[in-house]
């Protein structure tokens, strides 16, 4: 019998603009004990159903149309409000994408742990918190004694997702919905994450929806997987058959968008230097302790004309510190860093505003890092005008030919960033760096947050560029997999220090260091 029976579940938003269909009439089951992927692009649905089933659709303007959702016999659909939420707190627990915005910044990881258990009076404070320590420690926080009394912020991004995750568990539910869980994590921490869910849905027979657009991941995790597009199931089977023989176009072609093997590097040893670091030192001031802390350690690198050089490590290894140093948007506490004869390190500030039509930037988030009050001719004019590149004469047509190389629609160049998907706002991003005709451009993990899909597309366009414009590039990522396709040589850094750096067919091949080695170790597979 199933645990959660959806049946013919439809959801719409009613808005100014008319009526969406979020989700289309779908139905799945799911069994004491199974996993369950639901995947798919962004918009396709995949969260919006689980959103549906917890009663968590904004209402106006989301409204359930039509379905039942049967869990343990009784159709949550049609609870109260009050029903549904003593539900929520002991039955049935979800994982939220991004620990930080779920978490309460001021109070305390215990106090938020045992909430749950006191709100619906389950235990008494001292047992609550009894069973969070408890909790703490099985999920992989160590001192989980003194952690109780931390807050948020004081948690690196795979140890807050760790306390979502026993946050979930804290009331033994019966199924876990997983939304996302490990999108923002380096591979390594990913990995321990995917280990840990994985044990405990065995050691306490959860069932568990896991809703991802990393087709690696559910390889590995799922017994069967639910492929959704425009809201709609359009393919489901047992995870081995979804992978060795998909049926549906749609599921052919996100495995398709899958980076796999590592790009033929060109010999570029006979090439200009185009960025030479050499011993790069940055630290940062410890509020708390009063100590500086390391962030980058005598780090040396070149990088040569037409490259693509990744740059790769865990999160807080220090590789987004080296970025921003090198293009001084941090101080460096000693180095020199040397770009078209000159050394950035030394120069004014009013120097370095010359220069830095020729350095630009990509940053991770382009929704943050891109004005909401200008539109995309606004954006993409501005540092033409402002670096004396074009005039207002002839801006628009130089704004067109840039929306054109970076494959943005010309009748979108008065619209604003938030009229615009995750990738096109991408695109917008690369065309402001490539605006300005630049030598180098700093990628900061451009495509961390992006589908599969739409992943495939900006990094077949940072290629294209490349090649058109002559550009070098220090691409920084987690995503070892993304390296692999579009990267010529690759760095490995771990705590500020550079391990190793080679070529990237060998570095795969023949990895020298034994983090190196771990870090590729812990790459999920698409093909078993």
């Amino acid at each position: 019998m199933a645990l959660l029976s959806v049946r013919n579940l439809t959801t719409s938003f009613h808005t100014r603009n008319g009526v969406t269909t979020a989700v289309d009439d779908v139905s799945f089951e799911l069994k004491k004990g199974e996993v369950l992927a639901i995947v798919g692009e962004s918009g396709s649905g995949k969260s919006m159903c689980c959103y549906s089933v917890l009663g968590l659709v904004p209402s106006p303007p989301g409204k359930i149309e039509s379905g039942t959702a049967l869990f343990d016999g009784r159709d949550l659909l049609a609870m109260s409000a009050a029903e549904l939420q003593s539900i929520r707190g002991t039955d049935i627990a979800m994982i939220f994408q991004d620990p930080m915005t779920c978490l309460n910044p001021f109070l305390t990881i215990g106090e938020q742990l045992i909430e749950p258990l006191v709100y619906n009076r389950q235990k008494t404070r001292h047992q609550a918190k009894y069973r969070a320590i408890e909790l703490m420690r099985e999920t992989g926080i160590d001192r989980p004694e003194q952690r109780f009394n931390s807050y948020p912020h004081e948690f690196s991004g795979g140890m807050r997702q760790r306390v979502m995750i026993a946050m979930a568990l804290i009331t033994e539910p019966k199924l876990l919905i997983a939304d996302e869980p490990t999108t923002a994590l380096d591979v390594t921490v990913q990995a321990q994450i995917l280990s840990l869910i994985l044990e405990l849905q065995k050691t306490r027979d959860l069932a568990v929806i896991f809703v991802s657009h990393d087709l690696a991941v559910v390889r590995g995790l799922a017994h069967k997987v639910l492929v959704m597009k425009g809201g709609r199931v359009v393919e489901r089977n047992a995870t081995s058959n979804i992978f060795r023989s998909p049926q549906h176009a749609y599921t052919q072609q996100l495995l398709a968008a899958v980076p796999r093997g590592e790009k033929t590097s060109e010999d570029l040893s006979q090439s200009r230097t185009v960025l030479a670091v050499s011993k790069l030192n940055v630290s940062f001031l410890d509020r708390n302790s009063g100590k500086r802390l390391t962030a980058v350690d005598d780090v040396s690198f070149e990088l040569q004309k037409n490259e693509i050089l990744g740059l790769v490590g865990e999160s807080g290894s220090g590789k987004s510190t080296i970025g921003r140093s090198i293009l001084k948007l941090v101080p460096a506490d000693s180095g020199q860093v040397h770009f078209a004869g000159r050394e950035l390190l030394r120069l004014r500030e009013r120097e370095m505003r010359l220069l830095r039509p020729q350095l630009q930037m990509i940053f991770q988030d382009p929704y943050a890092s891109l004005n909401p009050r200008r539109t995309v001719f606004d954006t993409l004019a501005e540092p033409l005008l402002y670096h004396g590149l074009a005039k207002r004469s002839n801006i628009e047509h130089q704004v067109l030919a840039l929306m054109d190389d970076v494959g943005l629609a010309r009748t979108a160049i008065r619209k604003y960033p938030h009229e615009f998907s995750g990738g096109q706002r991408q695109r917008i991003a690369i065309g402001r760096a490539i605006s300005t005709r630049p030598e180098l451009i700093i990628a900061d993990e451009p495509v961390s947050a992006l589908d599969v899909t739409i992943q495939k597309q900006i990094l077949e366009l940072i290629i294209q560029l490349v090649e058109k414009h002559s550009l070098s590039m220090l691409f920084i990522s987690h995503d070892l997999a993304v390296v692999r396709s579009l990267c010529d040589r690759v760095m490995v850094l771990q705590r500020g220090r550079i391990l190793e750096v080679n070529r990237t067919e060998n570095l795969w091949s023949n990895p020298q260091h034994r983090y190196t080695q771990s870090l590729l170790e812990s790459v999920p597979q698409i093909e078993s």
